[in-house]
């Protein structure tokens, strides 16, 4: 697992990071860390739904994977940005956000929803009301997609991404936005 170090390079305000497309039950092994880390106030980033499905309040449901909906010109991702005026779109487009989904989350009350599959439930939302933590959720899997070597948007994505986690999340004031 990746931390991120906050402003001054320490972890102690850092983010977790689990790698995405990890088997689940080896993260399952190291939850009850996640949840300490979470229970001290810290940040978890959950990239991909295997990841995400082990933290507290998290409600997944499956959906089947169109890989090849970018090839009809007919069809859309179907992601919409419900808060486009967000701090992470300053950092990332939708575009940046946008290759394909695994199934939706159905947030809890009082979070705060980013990405949603229009008519339909969230693919990014972050959770400051579960625990004493923040936890960023999403079934976006960009280190996959990237470490694969396809799906340039992955790239774009992390390029903007993490500076926001760093700038944002982490209060860095030497992170800047890519847009």
């Amino acid at each position: 697992m990746a931390v991120l170090g906050g402003p001054d390079g320490a972890i102690q305000g850092g983010a977790l990071v689990p790698p995405d497309r990890l088997h689940p039950e080896r993260i399952m092994q190291s939850q009850q860390q996640i949840l300490e880390f979470l229970d001290a106030g810290r940040i978890v980033i959950a990239l991909g739904e295997p990841s995400a499905t082990l933290l507290p309040g998290v409600r997944w449901e499956y959906r089947p994977t169109n890989f090849w909906w970018w090839l009809d010109p007919k069809q859309g991702s179907g992601l919409v940005l419900t808060k486009p005026r967000h701090s992470l779109f300053h950092y990332v487009t939708q575009a940046d956000c946008t290759w394909h989904q695994h199934g939706v989350f159905t947030p809890p009350s009082g979070a705060e929803t980013l990405i949603a599959l229009e008519n339909d439930g969230a693919v990014m939302y972050i959770d400051r009301v579960s625990t004493r933590g923040t936890m960023l959720v999403t079934c976006l899997d960009p280190t996959y997609h990237y470490g694969s070597y396809f799906t340039p948007a992955t790239e774009r994505f992390l390029d903007g991404f993490l500076p926001w986690v760093r700038a944002e999340l982490l209060g860095d004031p030497a992170a800047t936005a890519t847009h």
